[in-house]
């Protein structure tokens, strides 16, 4: 399936916006995800910590002075973790709360990296490692600032970077592994709210590898629109995949899973 996307590269770059609209794909839903979810979780748990301080303010006894030094004292601690963590131990709190809050959302953010493994797995880079919340990412990792992510086996890819001359399939693999999360987002939803970070990732590296606005559009638009047909082409096994990964299967089952649902299919 991917030589054959590989093979029509030319012809599509040629008609892309054209190709889009037959597929019914809207790049202005696709690549301006908005995570509407954790913002009302954000602003759900300022309302209550407000609304928790007037109580025992006014239960307490409190003085004034004493209610404005603890405001000063939470407005510290959040610029401190701002400036020291890019504000990662805010994003681990809401992250963890939105699952208590919005039970749909572990299941967004579940389809959601099932999108990067699976695409990653099909057009040649093996996945080693994955995780599904902040509290995971920092438990195991002990870094701070991560909703979720995959992990791949892409030295090569990252030497080739590093050198600053990149092979067009290695740009092309990288662009629909990068999209493959807001692609299940909108696939499924008609919107994407995670994934800006991927977004803003791939636009920084085309930058980098100094891309014009126009090449730098049409490398993605051709990769919208083959990641979109991938993920569709298989969406049984993305499914699989998905359940597989909320409930914390290893690396090696989930490529079982994949291998297993790739065996009928005539075109991979």
């Amino acid at each position: 399936m991917w030589r054959e996307l590989a093979a029509k590269r030319t012809f599509i770059s040629s008609s892309v916006l054209q190709e889009l609209r037959l597929n019914k794909i809207e790049a202005e839903k696709f690549l301006a995800p908005e995570d509407t979810t954790l913002d009302k979780v954000r602003t759900t748990l300022q309302v209550a910590a407000l609304a928790g301080l007037m109580a025992a303010s006014f239960g307490l006894h409190w003085k004034v002075d004493q209610v404005i030094a603890i405001l000063g004292g939470t407005a510290f601690l959040l610029v401190a973790d701002q400036v020291a963590n890019m504000g990662g131990v805010e994003a681990l709190v809401v992250d963890t709360a939105a699952r208590f809050v919005d039970k749909d959302y572990a299941n967004r953010v579940a389809l959601h990296e099932a999108g990067h493994f699976l695409t990653a797995y099909l057009v040649g880079l093996l996945p080693r490692d994955y995780c599904l919340s902040s509290l995971d990412a920092f438990r195991r990792y002990r870094v701070l600032n991560v909703q979720a992510g995959c992990k791949f086996c892409d030295g090569a890819f990252q030497r080739e970077v590093a050198s600053g001359k990149l092979k067009a399939s290695s740009l092309e693999r990288f662009a629909c592994v990068a999209l493959a999360g807001v692609a299940t987002e909108y696939m499924y939803f008609g919107r994407a709210e995670g994934g800006i970070a991927d977004v803003q990732q791939l636009d920084g590296l085309m930058r980098a590898l100094g891309f014009s606005q126009k090449k730098a559009d049409g490398e993605v638009r051709w990769a919208v629109l083959n990641t979109v047909e991938l993920l569709r082409r298989h969406r049984a096994v993305h499914g699989r995949l998905a359940d597989a990964m909320y409930r914390g299967e290893p690396v090696a089952e989930c490529v079982r899973i994949i291998e297993d649902g790739l065996k009928d299919c005539e075109d991979v």
